[in-house]
């Protein structure tokens, strides 16, 4: 950041040139662990957003380093007086919030980005999965865009692994437009990401990096993402809850008439204000009298967003087909 200082005003015959800020070096302040992951490539693109700090947009498969890779770019910006904000818009292996939702977090200290799990901002999609659900998640992609915005000027924006296909170049186009990025990074193994990457350069103004899928990047297995999910929601859950009794009239979509509200066990639901903002992300409960809605957010729950997912008690979500719900399971 400017400290604010003009350089001096030469007097005749004397030039005062105002001193140049010594070059970022990615090694200055950042955590050791990431060390591991910076090459050439990766040093060069740090240096560019530094150099040109706004929205940064990642994309890439899954197990391609994408978190990583932002990760170590705002361990360094923190080094360097930046205090960004993350913007997490993976649904299934969320790092800020529970999965289901889309989160942002205001990075101010090491510690911050260290564990970054709590958000400052969430908004619930109500899947694990972006396929089917491309408007919420749009939507909550433009909210907390928005958001960022006013709070920072480095944004990191880390994606889903959903990029192959028409649906995946789709969704990233969408994203694109939404966060008009100044730099956008494609990590990628050969030129698996070319297509997507020219829809940058062709559509955004932004700078469009290619960088390799780094060779110490582990692949991981649907089992291990499945009780990575899990795990973020017991989390989650464990914070101290709240129970209320919940009016069937407060729902969106509104339920149906004469739905057995048995079958509303276990799903996840997001809980608003008035003002349309999420507090956070309840369960509901069937009891023999009532329905419930179990949940860590704080704060008077105006209307409840039904989701997609439904958890049991050990926390393992499964995906649910609302329009099957709702012809009686």
């Amino acid at each position: 950041m400017s400290s604010g200082l003009a350089g001096e005003v030469p007097t005749a015959g004397v030039v005062t040139a105002t001193p140049r800020p010594a070059r970022p070096r990615v090694d200055q302040g950042v955590d050791h662990r990431l060390l591991a992951s910076i090459d050439a490539r990766r040093q060069a693109f740090v240096d560019r957003v530094l150099a040109r700090p706004g929205v940064v947009v990642l994309l890439g498969g899954i197990d391609s380093g994408k978190t990583t890779l932002a990760r170590l770019l705002l361990s360094v910006a923190l080094a360097h007086g930046h205090e960004p904000v993350l913007v997490d818009l993976d649904l299934g292996q969320s790092t800020v919030g529970p999965p289901t939702t889309v989160g942002l977090r205001h990075l101010r200290s090491s510690e911050d980005l260290a564990d970054p799990f709590v958000p400052d901002e969430l908004y619930f999609v109500g899947s694990t999965s972006p396929r089917a659900h491309l408007l919420p998640l749009l939507a909550g992609t433009a909210r907390l865009l928005q958001e960022a915005r006013r709070r920072a000027t480095l944004i990191v924006v880390d994606t889903s692994g959903l990029v192959a296909g028409t649906v995946g170049q789709v969704l990233k186009f969408h994203k694109l437009e939404l966060a008009r990025p100044r730099h956008v990074a494609g990590l990628q193994r050969g030129a698996e990401l070319e297509p997507l990457l020219g829809v940058a350069r062709r559509f955004t103004s932004a700078e469009v990096t290619a960088l390799p899928v780094h060779p110490a990047v582990v692949a991981t297995g649907a089992q291990q993402r499945a009780e990575h999910r899990r795990e973020r929601l017991a989390r989650y859950f464990s914070a101290p809850l709240h129970r209320y009794q919940v009016c069937p009239l407060g729902f969106m979509p509104p339920l149906p008439r004469g739905l057995d509200h048995s079958l509303l066990q276990g799903l996840l639901v997001g809980v608003n204000d008035r003002s349309g903002s999420c507090l956070g992300v309840g369960v509901l409960e069937h009891g023999v009298d009532a329905l419930r809605l179990v949940t860590p957010a704080s704060g008077a729950p105006s209307g409840l967003r039904l989701g997609s997912t439904r958890v049991d008690v050990d926390w393992r979500a499964t995906g649910t087909d609302l329009r099957t719900l709702f012809r009686g399971g």
